[in-house]
């Protein structure tokens, strides 16, 4: 068997490698490439801005508008319709790059032994039965399996989510993408390009459909009751019309009129801006939003399933204690920064200096400043080893080289280095306590560490001449125990009181981790998501294979479900969503692809996190931490609600709006339109807009956490009876007051054609009393228990000025002589804009009536369930 040197000091046996000709036999066509998926076209993604239900009905009023004879309103609702899919298309315009982002984890070149020699090649040419050299450092090209082994610890978090490097020996496998952390090994590539784990999960994260926001359903089922109802308001007046003598053409273009003015065109760029607002402020959260709609989403989640490491969890390695014989050393410090406080007895504490000596004397991690602080380098827990010794204030190794190297062996358990006649070791406690000579008490503590969540490592030494011919198992004897290290990842700061947040806003919690069971538990106990009594811990493996079953188990508070593969974090998400659960994934690796897709809301990482979990989640966490999604679900909360407010202020002006055409209709026109199409227009984009988009911004309110989420459906009884049985009614009885009064003072009386002048002066005071009215209206939407002038008025000083700019605005559309033409009117005389006035006290004192005897009724609706 020939032997291969991969570095110069060890030799490692293995076989020649395939010869060239082995290597042209097995090529096969596309070579060690992940299957490639096209990126959405761009042309494509902005096409789906126009074509969704909400913009076929604008597109459906503006044909409609052109064959009834007003091709500007036609033209300004496509206006309309392409300025907002425009924007939207702007804000999600993030190519879905999964697949693109998996190819980049694989490296271009590799140390390969073909025809006996070892050569490096592209990735892309490797092929099955490819003998590979692994070293430090060294990403997987393929799929592959170990053959001889010095001391290979392999990071396989992407993929499996365990935190810790995995050990390696002969015969186990290796996937694409992992990297290898220390150690070297020889391996047969096993499998390549699209027929590798990671291809797997590339395949499964784009099988995934993404599920349907609870906001999408929502406005479907909103814009098909707006459509029956603009339609079949249409027809009633066409067939009233025509029963009352009005000519069949002239009623068509009036029906078409109606139903044209019954589409609140405002409505969608309203919805897309208070989400862009809400994904606005999230940001400031450090929160990025993907999808806006993700927005409204998170608000309604009911189950969060975390991830631990580095989201509950600092994903630091630190020391928090070393045990000596001599006693106990406590040690405090932020991340890996080389200062900190140790605290303990002297003895203890140059005890400790000894220790951490001999630790960092055989790691190779240690820390590095960098632009982000102190960073690890290498394996953390090492590089933790390498903040203690500079905490404690142990001098660097003398540098005397290290004359022979025991790498760390899974068998063993352990690793040593003999270095000026000292051999130094560390490893699992149960591997090196044994041998050493005095040991007493150690057992004990290491049982009292680990039962603190605690990783345990045991450093020794020994003073020995070792023969050239000595294995590792002949020179780790007859030790002399150091002490004990005590290493934790801390919890983040702030996880605790947001899980208390997610209690009190009714939303169920769950550790998913690769981790084991006993760390997974002792961190959740530590950031209190572990509840007594109630809280189980569950393995990956005990997972039933039945859904429901599956749902069942999983569907309670404190839940801690270990050791989980990439398939069973997509069950997961799919079980609970079948019990009726909004579910907000965490994940990072590529593992968590699949799981983040079908998820309601999938919740990326920013800092630590793939780009292939990045671009399959809706939300990225830039600063990794849970509290932020917990900030986010606050968020979407307030967006919910800020939707009903901006939905109940749109639906009370089609009221008003449409009470002109039904007098006009029920009177078989013997009372003139009070107010055109085009006046409707103006009225749902010029006057409207900017209050709705205010009322978008409503700040969140101290309770919007007390409960559950709302069950309540966007559009309910208690909405429509506020806007179209109270609010618009008050607003169209005013707007008709106004009309006739000034119509009558003019000389006008019922069935006779009114003069140009007059009508347009009326028309004036009409369209005034809804704007005034709408004006009202916005500051009565701000809540829907308190009146108006019982909320702070700096509270959404946005709304203050959208209120001032619309009244410039109406001013404007009155008094411009071009504009007030084209749209029909005139500035309403001072009778006229006297009534108007009278449309703001009329809304606000219907508004706090029915506010105080709803509340009245929830009294008294209380007392007699007690």
């Amino acid at each position: 068997m020939d032997r291969i040197e991969l570095t110069g000091e060890r030799p490692i046996a293995a076989p020649g490698g395939l010869t060239g000709a082995e290597v042209a036999e097995r090529r096969v066509p596309g070579g060690n490439r992940l299957p490639e998926q096209g990126a959405p076209s761009p042309v494509r993604l902005l096409v789906q801005q126009f074509v969704h239900f909400f913009a076929l009905l604008l597109w459906g009023a503006a044909v409609l508008a052109v064959v009834g004879g007003m091709p500007q309103l036609g033209v300004a609702i496509v206006v309309v319709v392409l300025l907002n899919g425009g924007f939207a298309f702007v804000q999600e315009h993030r190519a879905d790059r999964a697949a693109e982002a998996l190819r980049d984890l694989v490296p271009h070149r590799v140390t390969v032994v073909r025809d006996g020699q070892r050569q490096e090649v592209d990735a892309v040419d490797l092929v099955v039965g490819d003998l590979v050299l692994l070293e430090a450092g060294d990403r997987l090209a393929a799929d592959l399996v170990l053959h001889e082994v010095h001391g290979l610890r392999m990071d396989e978090a992407m993929l499996t989510g365990e935190s810790e490097p995995v050990d390696k020996a002969g015969g186990d496998s290796g996937s694409a993408g992992c990297f290898v952390v220390e150690g070297e090994a020889s391996a047969t590539v096993t499998a390549i390009g699209g027929d590798t784990r990671l291809a797997g999960i590339a395949t499964m994260t784009r099988s995934v459909q993404r599920a349907k926001t609870p906001l999408s359903r929502e406005l479907d089922r909103v814009v098909r009751t707006i459509t029956v109802l603009a339609v079949g308001v249409g027809v009633g007046c066409f067939g009233i019309g025509l029963l009352l003598g009005l000519p069949a053409g002239e009623g068509f273009l009036f029906a078409v009129g109606v139903t044209v003015a019954l589409v609140p065109e405002g409505l969608l760029p309203t919805v897309t801006l208070s989400l862009a607002r809400g994904a606005q402020l999230l940001a400031r959260e450090q929160a990025l939003v993907r999808r806006l709609e993700s927005v409204e989403t998170l608000g309604s989640t009911t189950f969060i399933c975390t991830d631990k490491t580095g989201t509950l969890t600092q994903n630091r390695m630190a020391v928090v204690t070393v045990w000596t014989p001599a006693g106990r050393v406590e040690v405090t410090g932020v991340g890996y920064e080389p200062t900190g406080e140790v605290t303990g007895p002297a003895a203890a504490i140059e005890a400790a200096r000894g220790l951490a000596r001999a630790a960092v004397r055989c790691s190779t991690g240690q820390i590095r400043e960098s632009e982000d602080g102190w960073t690890a380098s290498g394996d953390p827990m090492e590089a933790a080893l390498d903040a203690l010794a500079r905490r404690v204030g142990a001098p660097a190794p003398d540098g005397e080289p290290a004359t022979r190297r025991f790498p760390f062996d899974p068998r063993r358990r352990r690793m040593s280095v003999l270095a000026g006649g000292e051999l130094s070791v560390k490893g699992a406690p149960d591997a090196v306590l044994p041998r050493c000579t005095t040991a007493a008490d150690a057992a004990e503590e290491v049982a009292r560490l680990a039962a603190g969540g605690l990783r345990v490592l045991a450093v020794a030494v020994r003073t020995v001449d070792l023969p050239p011919t000595a294995d590792a198992d002949e020179a780790e004897q007859e030790l002399q125990l150091l002490g004990l290290v005590g290493f934790e990842d801390p919890p983040r700061a702030g996880v605790g009181p947001a899980l208390t947040e997610c209690r009190r806003a009714g939303i169920r919690v769950a550790m998913i981790t690769g981790d084991s069971g006993a760390t997974a538990t002792a961190i959740a106990r530590q950031v209190g998501l572990w509840q007594e009594g109630s809280s189980r811990i569950v393995q990956g493996a005990e997972l039933p294979p039945d859904d429901a079953a599956l749902g069942a188990l999983l569907d309670r508070d404190g839940l801690v479900v270990c050791r989980v593969a990439p398939e069973d974090k997509l069950r997961i998400a799919q079980a609970l969503q079948a019990r009726g659960h909004v579910v907000a994934m965490t994940g990072d690796g590529v593992n968590d692809g699949p799981a983040l897709r079908a998820a309601d809301v999938g919740v990326a990482m920013g800092r630590s996190g793939t780009d292939v979990a990045r671009q399959a989640a809706d939300l990225v966490l830039l600063d990794d931490h849970f509290a932020t999604i917990v900030a986010a679900v606050r968020q979407g909360r307030t967006t919910f609600a800020n939707i009903r407010r901006f939905l109940t202020y749109h639906l009370t002006d089609n009221v008003a709006e449409l009470a002109p055409f039904l007098v006009f209709s029920v009177t078989g026109g013997a009372v003139p339109l009070a107010i055109g199409v085009l006046q409707v227009l103006a009225l749902d984009i010029a006057t409207d807009l900017l209050p709705a988009l205010a009322l978008g911004a409503e700040p969140s309110t101290p309770r919007v956490l007390d409960g559950p989420p709302p069950r309540r459906r966007l559009v309910d009884r208690h909405l429509l009876t506020r806007a179209l049985g109270l609010l618009g009614p008050v607003e169209a009885t005013v707007a008709m007051t106004a009309f006739l009064t000034v119509l009558v003072s003019a000389g006008w009386s019922y069935g006779q054609t009114a003069s140009g002048t007059a009508l347009a002066t009326a028309s004036g005071a009409a369209f005034t009393a809804i704007v005034l009215g709408q004006f009202a209206n916005a500051f009565a939407c701000r809540s829907s228990t308190r009146p108006a002038w019982r909320l702070g008025w700096r509270s959404n000083p946005l709304l203050i000025g959208a209120v001032v700019v619309e009244l410039v605005v109406l001013v404007a559309l009155l008094a411009i002589p071009p504009v007030a033409e084209l749209l029909g009117h005139r500035p309403p005389s001072l009778l006229g804009l006297a009534i108007a006035g009278c449309a703001v006290p009329a809304v606000l004192a219907a508004d706090a009536l029915a506010k105080v005897l709803g509340a009245r009724r929830g009294t008294e609706g209380r007392r007699a369930g007690r």
